[in-house]
């Protein structure tokens, strides 16, 4: 098919902005821009990429609180949600400031567009999961910094691709894997240093408590709103007719939105919550740049309705080091560590990420806890491991694009661990075991297995096309 060709430069700009008044699919590659001491104002110019519940209530207002940061603009395909954006944002300034008029703040309804705002530093992409890898590539390939939610990607393959960018580009980038920072939850980067030091003896089995999710009902064709450009928002995924519940409440943005519990948009709780906990166990096995090498286990599937991402689960996957992960929402939510001499347990507490999310509050959850209390106590020495000491995950971020140092959650770090938490997702969907080869990022011997480590991208959309028309960086 022609469209999948790979094109000229000047032919593919025109294609990227007939009818869309000069908005283009790709940014240019242009220089990063980042502030040094004698640049004005010295602060880090930010743009936001999706404005929903995680942008408002967590990745917007621990950025721009800091001093060295500015938001200069917001990009969603809902205009009402950028419009709502704008007016959070100009009144967390007036408060923080006291003045009305503190900051312009440009609204783009196509982020690409933005892109190639040259002023532009840095960008924090707040997305449903199928519009994380894309915007990732191309923000770097246009020269900037990158904050992105978890998880790393939609597919394995897009990870693979996304992470390839960020280190031939040399951007700095951030997953959004905030347990690996000091706050809010210190205990986690506490537990994963007792761990490594040996301080439970040799490890061998992890439990990783995970929940899943309730099925919902048939849900008709709605007339999709005017303000939302729906099209853009599936992305490179197949046409689906337009219904609120596959999308996001027109009503609230801080409501838990319908897309998570839809396949064609994420893998559902083993992504949400996996994301975070198996990139613990990750952390504290030291297994940061691998993954499984064997996986088997079970899923409950609706049968019915819109959702139709996996319910109740049990997996079982085993790595290279011996230590074999238990993961079902079976088990509290959080991770212990078992070793030859002893447990500890580590989890967020008493909480949810959201109020609206699946699992039972467990008012009795210890956010640290182990086998022997004096275990918790145990100082580490200088001459132990001491692991990457982040006080924020947004501030590691902001401290990073100053210093050009790696931050605490690289987009390796970011895409191993949600490449453990999707060959487990295939592996609900497949009988009998599945042996997976971490290095090569391909199971042994199974081409239906390796068939679903990628997905069919809807043109002209997804990091194929993308990656196809600038492939000599």
């Amino acid at each position: 098919m022609a469209s999948q060709k790979k094109l000229t430069r000047r032919k593919f700009i025109g294609r990227a902005t007939a009818g869309t008044a000069g908005m283009l699919v790709v940014p240019i590659i242009v220089p990063s821009s980042v502030f040094g001491k004698g640049a004005p104002s010295n602060r880090i110019n930010i743009a936001q990429i999706g404005f929903g519940r995680i942008a408002m209530t967590h990745d917007l207002p621990l950025t721009i609180k800091h001093d060295i940061s500015r938001l200069v603009a917001i990009a969603d395909v809902d205009t009402q949600r950028m419009e709502a954006g704008k007016k959070w944002a100009l009144n967390f300034y007036k408060e923080k400031t006291g003045k009305k008029t503190f900051i312009d703040i440009k609204l783009y309804q196509d982020y690409r567009e933005m892109l190639l705002d040259k002023s532009i530093d840095a960008v924090i992409i707040s997305t449903p999961d199928h519009w994380h890898a894309q915007p990732a590539i191309e923000a770097a390939l246009a020269g900037k910094d990158v904050y992105l939610q978890k998880p790393a990607s939609l597919t394995i393959d897009e990870g693979r691709q996304m992470s390839n960018i960020m280190q031939r580009t040399g951007r700095i980038f951030q997953q959004g894997s905030q347990q690996r920072s000091l706050d809010p939850w210190p205990q986690f980067k506490r537990a994963c240093e007792l761990v490594r030091n040996g301080r439970i003896g040799d490890i061998h089995t992890i439990y990783v408590g995970l929940p899943g999710d309730p099925s919902g009902t048939e849900e008709p064709e709605m007339p999709v709103p005017p303000n939302l450009n729906y099209e853009m928002w599936l992305g490179s995924t197949p046409m689906a007719y337009y219904t609120e519940k596959r999308v996001h409440s027109q009503e609230s943005i801080t409501s838990r939105p319908g897309w998570l519990r839809c396949e064609q948009f994420g893998a559902g709780m083993i992504t949400g919550w996996g994301a975070h906990h198996i990139d613990t166990a990750h952390w504290g096995m030291g297994t940061e740049y691998t993954g499984p090498v064997e996986v088997e286990g079970y899923a409950e599937f609706p049968k019915t309705g819109l959702w139709n991402v996996h319910g109740d689960f049990k997996h079982t996957a085993k790595y290279a080091n011996g230590v074999t992960m238990h993961i079902s929402g079976e088990y509290p939510n959080g991770v212990r560590f078992i070793g030859s001499e002893g447990w500890i347990f580590v989890s967020r507490g008493a909480v949810k990420v959201t109020a609206s999310d699946p699992g039972a509050e467990d008012t009795q959850l210890q956010a640290l806890d182990a086998s022997d209390k004096k275990i918790l106590d145990s100082k580490i020495g200088p001459g132990e491991i001491h692991l990457y000491e982040s006080p924020e995950q947004h501030k590691n971020w902001l401290d990073c694009i100053i210093s050009r140092k790696d931050p605490v959650a690289t987009a390796e770090i970011g895409h191993r661990s949600c490449s453990a938490c999707l060959v487990n997702h295939i592996a609900m969907k497949l009988p009998g075991k599945l042996y997976w080869n971490p290095d090569k990022e391909r199971f042994i011997n199974n081409d239906e297995a390796n068939s679903m480590l990628s997905r069919p991208q809807r043109w002209p959309y997804g990091t194929d096309y993308t990656l196809d028309n600038f492939n000599g960086i």
